[in-house]
């Protein structure tokens, strides 16, 4: 496992949420960005690293894609 060399960010809420859920699924980033690819959604491993990382922000269309494919909730990714 690799530690996050760059302090969290704070241009998304979701992203710890996100790493949280799909750690609890077991599933590693290159199968989540898979999962993402096939709906549509073109994201790249730097890209979910910095989304999880908080820095960067997310789109209503990839906050609901990885909602579905993590199994839970947007507000649960929002943090409500």
């Amino acid at each position: 496992m690799r530690l996050r060399k760059q302090a969290l960010g704070n241009r998304n809420i979701i992203g710890n949420k996100v790493h949280e859920a799909r750690k609890k699924k077991g599933m590693k980033q290159k199968e989540l960005l898979a999962q993402l690819q096939v709906r549509g959604v073109d994201m790249n491993a730097s890209g979910l690293s910095k989304l999880e990382g908080q820095i960067r922000y997310v789109t209503d269309i990839e906050l609901v894609a990885l909602s579905d494919i993590l199994e839970v909730s947007v507000d649960y990714l929002l943090g409500r």
